[in-house]
């Protein structure tokens, strides 16, 4: 990753490579326009961190803006994730590097624990051998389901990326991957713009200067957490980046944490959507 990236700011994974820990995310950005626009507004503005997923069916757009961008490969991160509806995640690999227009992607998920935690780790090995994938991990997965698959693995996951913010600061789940050296990812962290009209989120945004997402962005790079926003408009891609220029007080993380709606669980999600 290159040094003079907009904020410098990578941390070393357990395998040993690289992630920039602020990255822009397209969940839920339709294929086209919308989302190749994102992609290279956020390229423009020196993101070199983009996550994507099978499951999003833009992973041509991600692809798109990259080329458009004129940007080397090697200087851009990008995730991808294996639908456990499917078979074999190495196979389906091979169908996103050609949708993304790359000989292989820096990460590689399993989006959730579909068929139980250990279903698609050996295929999930196997594109990892191939050198389809530099970094293999997990989404979704609790502390149980983690452990489950990490008792079996041979390439243990380096990262689980799960919901997070100071509203579902999931400290059992957060602990447990740093014990077993797993990189925490945090989805949603504004609670797809839900959490920017809270009384505590904007108290602390006035006092600090600063706007209601930053905070909350914020509050999750002072947790060690990599952050992945989303959104479709380029003043707020913008935005979202301005988070190293500033710092809140223990007085201002506390008070966050004390928005944590879900005890401190080790689950990662409250609800689950596969069977």
């Amino acid at each position: 990753m290159p040094a003079d990236s907009f904020d410098g700011r990578t941390r070393e994974l357990a395998d040993g490579n690289q992630i920039p820990v602020l990255g822009l995310g397209v969940w839920q950005v339709p294929n086209g326009r919308e989302c190749v626009n994102a992609v290279l507004w956020a390229l423009e503005l020196g993101y070199r961190h983009i996550d994507t997923a099978q499951a999003y069916g833009n992973e041509a757009s991600v692809g798109e803006a990259l080329r458009r961008s004129g940007i080397p490969r090697e200087q851009v991160f990008i995730t991808t994730k294996f639908q456990p509806s499917r078979r074999n995640a190495a196979t389906e690999v091979e169908g996103s590097l050609k949708r993304l227009g790359v000989e292989y992607v820096d990460l590689y998920l399993v989006h959730w624990p579909a068929g139980g935690p250990t279903r698609a780790w050996p295929t999930m090995e196997q594109a990892h051998g191939l050198g389809y994938a530099r970094s293999i991990g997990v989404s979704n997965f609790n502390v149980t389901e983690l452990a489950e698959m990490m008792a079996g693995a041979t390439v243990p996951p380096v990262v689980d990326q799960v919901n997070l913010s100071p509203f579902t600061y999931r400290r059992a789940l957060i602990d447990e991957s740093r014990a077993r050296n797993v990189e925490v990812e945090a989805y949603s962290p504004l609670g797809t713009g839900r959490h920017l009209a809270n009384g505590t989120v904007n108290r602390i945004a006035s006092r600090t200067g600063r706007t209601p997402a930053q905070v909350l962005l914020r509050w999750c790079l002072q947790h060690d957490l990599v952050v992945l926003p989303k959104s479709t408009h380029r003043p707020r891609i913008e935005e979202n980046a301005q988070i190293f220029e500033f710092v809140l007080s223990p007085d201002d993380m506390a008070e966050l944490d004390s928005l944590d709606r879900t005890d401190g669980t080790g689950v990662a999600l409250e609800r689950k959507w596969w069977r």
